[in-house]
């Protein structure tokens, strides 16, 4: 979250500073996500700190707050790690972050994922729904995956794909968005798939949370996508695993049957008009704040 490019706020009556994120929020910041039972390690928040910006809320020295916006390269972004302690909830401090990170964005095309609970909010600010992903996770059984031999259409991402990558990235998500996929490449491992020697699509796997998270998947069908996760997922025997799937990429009932159940669900949201996109398409998030 590169928070030099971020003004900071305060208001003298009011004992809360609105403030660029930071390094030194980092631990304050994971203890507001283990308050919320979410399965961000430090290195988590770290990796966000890297790749957008955001605002931190601090009472007395404290983290009471958090709002992250990972921008493109072109006029959209992507918002998350909202995040208000239980104790200063119901005061407007959620309401206050969300006008800072859109104040950030200006006028950019906004896409979030929201629970249900913060669906009024967003609305009310402008945001409309555009579709549902459901999250999967478990320990995964390698012995569950069917067609996890070998693909021999699919192999390790080289440096010389990146190119491609990116273009596809594109086509799926609307968003120009290379420098972070560079990072989460670096950060994990990334797959291709081939079509007619070229690459048609594309997975990461890096650790995330409480073990991996298998995403972005892009690709050109719903077979091909999954033949990516398979091929993603073969070193992961006995480790935990989640993947945020669009459900208008109907992955739910293959996930759930090779032994990734779904446990939650949230509503993608937008402000603004999303690019167009096609015939790539994304199959599975990087996570529900970087999309």
């Amino acid at each position: 979250m590169q928070s030099a490019t971020l003004p900071a706020f305060r208001a003298e009556a009011d004992p809360v500073a609105l403030v660029p994120f930071a390094a030194a929020h980092l631990p304050g910041a994971l203890a507001l996500s283990q308050e919320m039972s979410w399965p961000y390690r430090l290195e988590d928040w770290d990796f966000a700190l890297r790749v957008g910006r955001g605002f931190a809320l601090e009472h007395d020295g404290a983290v009471i707050g958090t709002a992250a916006m990972f921008p493109d390269e072109g006029a959209c972004a992507t918002v998350g790690m909202i995040i208000v302690s239980g104790a200063a909830q119901g005061r407007g401090y959620g309401k206050r972050l969300l006008e800072a990170l859109l104040g950030a964005a200006g006028p950019r095309t906004i896409l979030l994922n929201a629970t249900e609970a913060g669906r009024g909010l967003y609305e009310r600010y402008g945001f409309t729904p555009v579709g549902t992903l459901s999250q999967h996770q478990g320990p995964f059984r390698r012995s569950r995956a069917a067609g996890s031999d070998a693909d021999g259409d699919v192999r390790m991402m080289h440096p010389a794909d990146l190119a491609a990558v990116a273009r596809l990235d594109r086509e799926a998500t609307g968003f120009a968005r290379r420098p972070m996929l560079d990072r989460l490449v670096a950060a994990g491992e990334g797959l291709v798939l081939l079509r007619d020697g070229a690459p048609a699509g594309y997975a990461v796997s890096r650790p995330f949370g409480r073990g991996h998270v298998v995403g972005p998947v892009v690709a050109g069908s719903r077979d091909e996508a999954c033949r990516l996760i398979a091929a993603a997922l073969a070193p992961l025997d006995g480790r935990f695993v989640r993947v945020d799937a669009p459900d208008a990429a109907r992955l739910s009932p293959w996930l759930a049957g090779i032994g990734l159940p779904k446990v939650g669900d949230a509503l993608t949201m937008v402000r603004g008009g999303l690019p167009p996109t096609g015939p790539a398409r994304l199959f599975a998030l990087a996570n529900q704040s970087f999309n």
